[in-house]
């Protein structure tokens, strides 16, 4: 059964798969900075009131899972998501402002897709299986 959330005058029950990738998909999510864009996306996250149900962070590429509340649209998540780590990471880490001089750090689409039309264990499955080796977690990221 879904697990169903309350907000001051709602209930609801709102669930993306949403993956974005890096410009030119240049494998630069690798090793701390990996580990930091997971901890940006969970801090943009609680902030926002979004619950990460599963993530992955790979090289060039974060899958995400989340459960929001319906006053937020799918593009106004990843604008906030997208915007907010690309700055950060580029200010911390030297090699990336180098590499994306024009300071885009992703790519301009994503995808989005709500859960329904497919069942949420199938999504997990997926997020889970990006070749991954290594202990189950619930928001990983690949090395």
């Amino acid at each position: 059964m879904a697990e169903y959330r309350k907000g001051s005058h709602t209930v609801y029950n709102i669930e993306y798969h949403m993956v974005w990738v890096t410009k030119y998909r240049y494998q630069v999510l690798r090793g701390e900075v990996a580990l930091r864009t997971r901890e940006l996306i969970r801090q943009s996250c609680l902030s926002r009131d979004i619950t990460i149900i599963r993530g992955s962070v790979g090289k060039d590429h974060v899958h995400l899972l989340i459960s929001c509340p319906p006053s937020l649209s799918p593009s106004k998540i990843i604008q906030y998501l997208k915007g907010r780590s690309s700055r950060l990471l580029q200010q911390e880490f030297e090699h990336l402002r180098k590499k994306y001089w024009g300071q885009h750090l992703w790519a301009r689409g994503y995808f989005c897709a709500t859960v329904g039309a497919i069942t949420e264990d199938i999504v997990k499955e997926y997020v889970e299986n990006q070749q991954t080796d290594g202990p189950e977690e619930a928001f990983k990221v690949d090395d």
